[in-house]
């Protein structure tokens, strides 16, 4: 049995966030993802056929769902975005690691 911790740091070398995947069943999946200053590309969004609920951990963030406005998030701020809710990152922090913990749930399958 390994511990393990949400706030480990890990350096991110590349350009693109680092995304770990804690735990994963035939019906969820459980992802700790790190940003910084990282965002959606342009035009795209996050299109996904199962609920998402999110929990930001730790810097700030910005999530924009299509034809609404943008939703701030800080620390312990936490939401579900329906499957199907067109959605994407508009901005993370610049100045430190944006930690969020994702939960991918469906009653279908998902793997």
């Amino acid at each position: 049995m390994e511990v393990n911790n949400l706030f480990d740091k890990v350096s991110i070398i590349s350009k693109d966030e680092y995304i770990e995947n804690i735990l994963v069943t035939n019906n969820f999946k459980v992802e700790r993802i790190i940003s910084r200053g990282h965002k959606s590309p342009d035009n795209f969004w996050y299109d996904q056929d199962c609920d998402e609920f999110v929990l930001l951990l730790k810097g700030n963030a910005e999530l924009e769902f299509q034809e609404e406005k943008c939703i701030s998030l800080k620390p312990g701020d936490y939401l579900l975005i329906p499957a199907y809710k067109k959605h994407r990152v508009s901005r993370t922090s610049d100045a430190e690691d944006t930690i969020w913990l994702t939960i991918h749930f469906s009653e279908r399958k998902l793997l």
